[in-house]
């Protein structure tokens, strides 16, 4: 038997959306080859934060207003609707649960979903609805980057395939 049974993969969380499950905002699935040609190395756990958090699927889409990840979870920011729904508090709980996931399953690592509003990596979408983005990750990445866990999105996940063992973000270009 070889180290490629799911118990001696590493855990890796994984938006559920990236994976092929049905927990897109209008209910729909997709699969992303980059992420789940991951499973060979890592040990796939998939989330849906606005699930976890009480968002039904098929759900209004939502973005931040005000500020990024970070402000929604200090009450600075809140993440609405575009008839102006607060759906702060779910999108808070939702991120609390992932973080409960990680510590359960030993998860130091995460590949989100690019530029949502729970799952955005660096950037998400300013509340405008008009698809301008903002500086700032999403309300569950910031959370999980605060306890520690390396983040990638399905557009730069393929690192995690160059450097399996560290399963930090490499350095960007030009810096330390």
């Amino acid at each position: 038997m070889g180290d490629s049974s799911p118990v001696h993969r590493p855990p890796l969380l994984v938006s559920a959306c990236l994976v092929g499950l049905h927990t897109r905002l209008d209910g729909s699935a997709r699969k992303y080859p980059s992420v789940l040609s991951l499973e060979s190395r890592y040990c796939l756990i998939p989330v849906c934060p606005e699930q976890l958090g009480g968002s039904p699927t098929p759900r209004a889409p939502a973005e931040l207003l005000g500020g990024a990840g970070d402000e929604v979870l200090e009450g600075m920011a809140a993440a609405v609707t575009p008839e102006g729904c607060d759906l702060s508090e779910i999108f808070v709980r939702g991120a609390t649960e992932v973080l409960t996931v990680a510590h359960l399953t030993g998860a130091r690592a995460a590949v989100l979903k690019a530029r949502s509003p729970s799952c955005g990596v660096g950037t998400t979408y300013d509340g405008s609805f008009g698809h301008k983005l903002q500086a700032g990750s999403g309300v569950t990445a910031a959370l999980l980057e605060r306890s520690g866990i390396a983040l990638f999105t399905e557009e730069d996940c393929v690192a995690l395939m160059e450097h399996p063992d560290s399963r930090e973000r490499p350095a960007e270009e030009g810096m330390p």
